[in-house]
């Protein structure tokens, strides 16, 4: 009995998890992937309904099925100087989150305050709007400030060439632009933890997402004021804060002291890896790290000066730095070799 209950639950999560992709054919799904009838999944179905887990809308044909809100909720808050994310979290976030695990609740008490301080501390705005939605699945928060934009002040202070340049940046960590006050941790330990994670400022949509291997960038034509933040987790997620933050440990200390970086994001458009400058782009900050692992994945080609520049030039001068490579493609990979092989006594 106790099988069959969990199996039932195993069913009903599965349900829960990807109707959102298959409004109208989650049953066929569903009973392909677990090998039972039509009819003891509309079972299944009809308990979710029942719970208010899902909605069902339209008949025979047209008949589909959404996550029903649990929670739906939007405040908007001054940035005058009186406000504190801590307070923001303890009064409004945490108890409309409700019981969750507490692992979840840890990475939504981290990425969320986290978050919010950097729209109180850099944004440069006079208000942020907060937005927070449950489903029996998931929940998702927002966090959007009227302020300069990320990407512009970080392309603006750090005297960068294009705002692109500002995502790959962050997306090494350790980029801050108030040293002082700020350890520049939080954007990328967060974009780490969550299922979903964008940052939507200027023409620059910047996304992360943990099935994938790799961050990425697209250009949009339609210009946002200030800085958008967007968040979403499982309810039921095993993943940790500690696993997150442990993995981009390499050391005793506990320091955050590994980084992996998206090599693609050095390129913009359909430009080609191949010069000492890209090269350079790609190393800027990259010895605040003692570990380095270049993630090659959707770059199908690289230059000889390119590859030169990273694997023997700045290896020679940075002896320190452990430098790794993955997901290279083969050409990738016979250039990289053929750069180190000139490091060999």
């Amino acid at each position: 009995m106790v099988t069959l209950r969990r199996r039932g639950e195993t069913i009903r999560q599965f349900i829960l998890d990807n109707v959102e992709h298959h409004p109208k054919d989650i049953a066929n799904i569903t009973s392909t992937t677990f090998a039972i009838t039509r009819q003891a999944v509309n079972k299944h179905i009809k308990v979710l309904v029942e719970q208010n887990a899902l909605l069902q809308r339209g008949t025979t044909r047209n008949k589909h099925y959404l996550l029903h809100p649990l929670e739906e909720w939007e405040q908007i808050y001054q940035l005058d100087g009186t406000l504190e994310e801590h307070v923001v979290w303890t009064n409004d976030i945490s108890p409309r989150l409700g019981s969750l695990p507490n692992n979840v609740l840890d990475i939504w008490h981290y990425g969320f305050t986290e978050m919010l301080n950097n729209a109180i501390d850099h944004s440069s705005g006079t208000a942020v709007s907060v937005q927070l939605k449950k489903t029996a699945s998931s929940s998702e928060l927002s966090v959007y400030d009227d302020g300069e934009g990320i990407f512009i002040k970080i392309q603006r202070v750090m005297e960068l060439t294009d705002e692109r340049h500002a995502v790959l940046e962050l997306s090494k960590g350790k980029l801050t632009t108030d040293p002082n006050n700020h350890t520049g941790e939080g954007i990328f330990f967060s974009s780490r933890m969550f299922d979903d994670f964008t940052i939507i400022s200027g023409n620059v949509f910047f996304s992360h997402t943990h099935d994938e291997v790799e961050d990425w960038i697209l250009e949009s034509r339609r210009m946002q004021k200030g800085t958008g933040v967007f968040m979403k987790l499982k309810n039921n997620t095993a993943r940790t804060a500690k696993k997150v933050f442990d993995s981009y440990t390499s050391d005793e200390d506990y320091g955050f002291t590994k980084t992996v970086v998206p090599v693609r994001l050095a390129q913009y458009g359909d430009e080609k890896l191949v010069s000492r400058s890209q090269a350079k782009r790609l190393l800027a900050r990259i010895d605040c790290f003692k570990v380095v692992i270049f993630d090659f994945d959707g770059v199908e080609t690289i230059g000889q000066a390119f590859s030169d520049e990273v694997f023997r030039v700045f290896q020679l001068k940075h002896q320190e730095i452990e430098i790794r490579y993955v997901n290279t493609a083969k050409e990738v990979e016979l250039m990289i070799k053929r750069a180190r092989m000139q490091l060999l006594p």
